[in-house]
């Protein structure tokens, strides 16, 4: 028989047996009786209209018959009133109905219907529940609202705590690695496990009883509960605990929890009730994991439709990854991200990191691959991993984490064509460990992340294609140059003093002959001349012998419209493929301006600073430069994208033409 029970039954003991001091320890002070339309408060009046009511009847007796119903802090009796000295021949009886509410063990509230019909027996029975079914609708609308998953898991365990009239309630979550996290707690005077804490299962406590038998429990006496959680629940002045598992979706989810102080001893059958509880909260729960995978999954999405969009604009990879780190530490709600590559000789490269202000393992570091954490996990099994505790982790790896505050991680891998080519790891800095599933979150989005590096890498790929391009190009106009120089134009230029030679010593009188030759010398030095510009049109020399500034200069001086140039190059060294493209940019768009634009005059302007240099041609002319259209400008925006560079030309019609390049002048990029 529960506790309850016992004090209902203990009240019809009394009343037979006249002994009505005995009600202090049955009845709360507040007590309100309702009887026959009478409403009498309190417990001293409520003794005295019980008095009065025996006095004025001396053989009237209790004798229980059933309990109706008993559900959380209710007890529903039916009992017969015998008027006399026996139930036999003789003596009047008549039915009733009590109703019982508990506060602290002690009766609140007592109803009696006398001469009870179906219906008074189905109405006591409902108020019985009305409380629990309150609670749980109470629980039902925050979910609708769609509140947050704390402020229902707060309620949940409020709720079963006041039905209970518990000294401490909480709800946990049991996690993957065999310890619990606390969602909500409430009653305890002295907080030792707030919500929050990720606790190991207190030693012979409820809570490992339910995990291991995925069934309600409870302990009598917590003084040989072992373990530090033990010892915590010792100090918030716990004795006795009971619980009820929390099963969604067919697995054992988590539990429920009660706790007792010292001489107050859990009525039996409280873990049942806490399991029927926790029951039917269960799908509260599971609605609310439920939107909770939705949210993430959007959140997932969006992420990654974030990342898509950064590879298409062709940001560098170096953005990209920092760019997916920060994206990922948002995502998950985790304090650290990384995005490592891992090497032929057994060493892993940090591509990006988010969340560590001063990381001792900074972008572009390169170490061995580290024993005991995420990254040697998934690099030796190629599969989702998660570290629940690195305090263990030795070494100079051991100490960089522990630096950074770093508690335990999850990663995944990410794979192209088929090869393991890195990983995607997160960290908690937190003593709360890492959520169920954190691992194979990290490694769908790091599956999903690959098709995004494939691309870069093949953008890549693409660019030092095109780069390799430009530059055999560069290469087979130098030879050519150089071969034109060194061979065709030198003998051309010998054959011309040669001839001029031959000239000088033909008699006065052959002024015939000497005249043609005269005219073929200067024929000759025509096609030299020729030759000369074709050449510089195929290699500057100008840009080996006086760099970048020289050239430009040249181009200005050769331009039949007047052109302002602007120089402010420093004293940063060029790339020789970034001055190449810079010359046959502006060249190019000398040519265009003179030959096309009708202008009257332009501007070149050249500025070089971080490892980028600027180029500006503009000039006051007709505009309507289309570079789809033109092979020479659309071969401009071949070579400096092939570097690495951006070009931009806007002309519109009646304008003026203005081409702006940017080129990276170094490995930095731009």
């Amino acid at each position: 028989m529960s506790e309850l029970r016992s004090i209902v039954y203990r009240t019809y003991e009394v009343f037979n047996a006249r002994e009505f001091d005995a009600y202090p320890e049955l009845l709360h002070r507040g007590v309100e009786l309702i009887m026959a339309g009478i409403s009498v408060r309190g417990l001293e009046a409520v003794t005295e209209f019980v008095s009065v009511t025996a006095r004025a009847n001396p053989r009237l007796r209790v004798e229980p018959l059933r309990v109706v119903a008993e559900v959380g802090d209710t007890v529903v009796t039916e009992v017969l009133m015998v008027d006399g000295s026996s139930s036999g021949q003789g003596a009047a009886s008549a039915a009733a109905c009590g109703v019982y509410r508990f506060r602290s063990r002690r009766i609140v509230e007592w109803r009696t219907y006398l001469d009870p019909t179906g219906e008074d027996l189905a109405s006591a029975a409902l108020t019985a529940v009305a409380a629990e079914q309150s609670a749980l609708r109470r629980v039902a609308e925050l979910v609708a609202r769609q509140s947050p998953p704390d402020q229902v898991f707060s309620l949940v365990t409020r709720e079963l705590g006041e039905l209970l009239d518990a000294h401490m309630t909480r709800t946990v979550r049991f996690e993957p690695d065999g310890k619990a996290t606390v969602l909500a707690a409430t009653g305890r005077p002295i907080d030792r496990l707030p919500p929050g804490a990720n606790i190991s299962l207190p030693i012979h406590g409820v809570l490992e009883q339910i995990l291991r038998t995925g069934r309600a429990a409870r302990v009598d006496d917590y003084e040989n509960v072992g373990g530090a959680s033990g010892a915590a629940l010792r100090e918030e002045g716990v004795r006795s605990a009971a619980g009820g598992p929390i099963v969604v979706d067919g697995r054992l989810w988590g539990a429920m929890v009660v706790g007792a102080r010292a001489g107050e001893a859990l009525p039996s059958g409280t873990e049942e009730r806490i399991a029927r509880f926790a029951e039917l909260t269960s799908t509260a729960i599971s609605n609310v994991e439920s939107r909770g995978e939705v949210e993430r999954l959007a959140a997932e999405q969006s992420a990654l439709r974030r990342v898509a969009e950064l590879v298409a604009r062709h940001a560098s990879p170096e953005h990209v990854f920092a760019f997916v780190t920060e994206e990922l530490r948002g995502l998950l709600d985790v304090e650290l991200a990384r995005a490592v590559r891992f090497e032929s000789d057994g060493t892993v490269t940090v591509l990006a990191s988010s969340g560590v202000a001063e990381d001792p393992l900074r972008p572009g570091s390169n170490v061995a691959i580290p024993k005991g954490t995420v990254i040697e996990t998934v690099a030796r099994t190629g599969a989702p991993a998660r570290v629940a505790d690195y305090s263990e982790v030795r070494g100079s790896i051991g100490e960089v984490l522990r630096t950074v505050g770093a508690r335990s991680g999850a990663g995944g891998p990410i794979v192209l064509d088929g090869r393991l080519w890195g990983a995607l790891v997160v960290g908690s800095t937190a003593s709360q460990t890492l959520a169920p599933g954190t691992e194979d979150r990290v490694a769908k989005f790091a599956e999903l992340l690959s098709t995004a590096i494939s691309n870069l890498e093949s953008q890549a790929e693409i660019a030092r294609s095109r780069a390799r391009i430009v530059q055999a190009g560069d290469q087979a106009r130098r030879r050519f140059e150089r071969d034109l120089h060194d061979g065709v134009q030198q003998r051309l230029v010998s054959l011309g003093m040669e001839l001029r030679a031959a000239e000088s010593t033909i008699p006065a009188e052959l002024s015939e002959v000497r005249g043609s030759l005269s005219s073929v010398g200067a024929g000759l030095g025509d096609v030299i001349d020729a030759l000369r510009e074709l050449s510089r049109g195929l290699h500057p020399a100008v840009l080996l012998e006086g760099g970048l500034a020289a050239a430009l200069r040249a181009l200005v001086r050769r331009s039949s419209v007047p052109v302002e140039l602007r120089l402010d190059l420093g004293e940063e060294p060029l790339e020789e493929a970034a001055e190449v493209a810079a010359y046959y940019v502006a060249s190019e768009a000398l040519t265009n301006t003179v030959k096309h634009a009708q202008a009257s005059r332009a501007e070149l302007s050249a500025k070089h600073r971080e490892g980028c240099l600027d180029l500006v041609v503009r000039d006051d002319g007709i505009g309507g430069a289309d570079a789809p259209r033109g092979s020479g400008l659309m071969g401009l925006v071949d070579r400096v994208e092939a570097l690495g560079g951006k070009i931009e030309i806007v002309s519109p019609k009646g304008g003026g033409t203005r081409l702006h390049a940017r080129l990276p002048t170094s490995s930095s990029g731009v």
